[in-house]
């Protein structure tokens, strides 16, 4: 049983894999949290282990985020709900300003 809610879990899973594909494997991240690598690896699976207040505790000192944050799913804005991929799109340029809008030879259809 766990003192944190399945929405509660859910987010700290999120954060788990986020972790996870920025270190590569659940054997650095399960070091750096004090957990064995097979009990992370079946928490963010969900499988048979709920997530622990020790465990969520530990998943936002590495965060460095606030616990209300990483609980609530805001430690990321934008990550996806299941592996917690965070697109950068700083350097892609996705609005033209100040540029004509041209309808290259299109035309609406009613």
């Amino acid at each position: 049983m766990s003192d944190l809610t399945l929405s509660e879990q859910k987010h700290v899973r999120t954060a788990l894999f986020h972790l996870r594909s920025r270190v590569g494997t659940w054997k650095p991240l399960a070091e750096a949290l004090g957990f064995k690598p097979d009990t992370v690896e079946k928490v963010a699976n969900n499988r048979g282990r709920s997530v622990t207040a020790s465990m969520a505790i530990q998943v936002a000192r590495i965060l460095n985020a606030p616990m209300d944050d990483l609980l609530s799913g805001r430690f990321l804005p934008g990550a996806c709900p299941r592996c917690g991929f965070v697109p950068d799109f700083a350097d892609e340029s996705t609005i033209i300003e100040d540029a004509p809008r041209t309808s290259a030879g299109l035309s609406l259809v009613k």
